[in-house]
């Protein structure tokens, strides 16, 4: 039986294992991890779904609050000084669109302008996807570490990793209050702490277009896993499918893209990152993913 311990935040016991419950970045949050006792639970769990909702309230792109909407609100002018945690995620974003050739963006959010995929079948005329065009390119942000400055019309979006960057910091701040082997999941998105004993923990992938349903079932015994695929975020058109991930460079959907595709990798965040370069690369994700030497699995149905 789950106990309610305020703010939308389940905990209950599983074996040896405690486990918290609650909603955040629009996902739904498990916690597990091994502690001393009832007391010790409560205090880890509280601290995990804070430090969540402190990132969700920092770096969301719905709420006007956020860091990142006044950041974007204030495209156009000066230069404005950010702080640390802030420019280790503007050098990371900087980083991965080198290392892509441009084709991790984060200035690429404004096509959400035109494009809903909620499961319908409307696409956005060509027209009104080349029109944003001019609004999409990390090369035109003004970025000097700790100076950012965004011109007129663009934006930020750092939807590609945030929820795997909040992943990392809740395991981590599990690991330094004393929980003694943790798993923290956002969405399917997991980062976690070697078990006692060299017990491995077990993963479940869902199947592409079949909720609940586990395609693949992975023992894993740490470091990170992060999916990234079109089953809940899509268009059907004319017998075909259209996933959510956009190439920057032609603002429209990548052709010959996987259902889903899985990365192990020693941080969550770089596993996610590693994920979406794959569906970037459409029919050559398979062949990306080889040349970087992780650990995978892909889904194309």
């Amino acid at each position: 039986m789950a106990e309610d311990i305020g703010g939308g935040l389940r905990l209950s016991r599983a074996g040896e294992l405690w486990r918290a419950d609650f909603d955040a970045m629009a996902s739904p949050c498990e916690l597990l991890f091994e502690c001393a006792d009832a007391g010790a639970a409560r205090r880890l769990a509280r601290l995990g779904a804070a430090e969540a909702a402190r990132i969700e309230a920092r770096y969301s792109r719905y709420r006007d609050t956020s860091l990142l909407s006044q950041l974007n609100a204030a495209a156009g002018g000066p230069p404005r000084a950010v702080d640390d945690e802030t420019a280790n995620l503007l050098d990371y974003a900087a980083t991965c669109h080198q290392l892509s050739g441009g084709l991790f963006d984060i200035t690429s959010g404004v096509l959400r302008e035109v494009w809903r995929f909620d499961g319908g079948e409307q696409l956005p005329s060509a027209e009104s996807v080349a029109a944003l065009l001019p609004r999409i390119g990390w090369q035109r942000v003004h970025w000097q570490r700790p100076y950012f400055a965004l011109p007129a019309g663009m934006q930020i979006d750092f939807g590609g990793i945030g929820k795997e960057y909040a992943v990392d910091r809740v395991l981590g701040l599990l690991q330094g209050a004393g929980a003694t082997a943790a798993l923290v999941n956002f969405g399917g998105d997991v980062a976690m702490s070697p078990r006692r004993g060299g017990q491995h923990w077990r993963v479940g992938v869902e199947r592409p277009g079949r909720a609940g349903r586990a395609a693949l079932s992975l023992a894993i015994g740490s470091g990170a896993l992060a999916t990234s695929g079109d089953a809940r975020r899509y268009l059907l058109r004319d017998g075909q499918r259209y996933g959510h991930v956009l190439d920057p460079r032609s603002g429209w959907p990548v052709e010959q893209a996987p259902r889903s595709v899985t990365v192990a990798a020693g941080s969550c965040t770089e596993a996610g990152v590693l994920a979406t370069l794959a569906l970037l690369r459409g029919a050559a994700a398979e062949e990306f993913l080889h040349a970087q030497g992780v650990r995978h699995w892909v889904l194309r149905d």
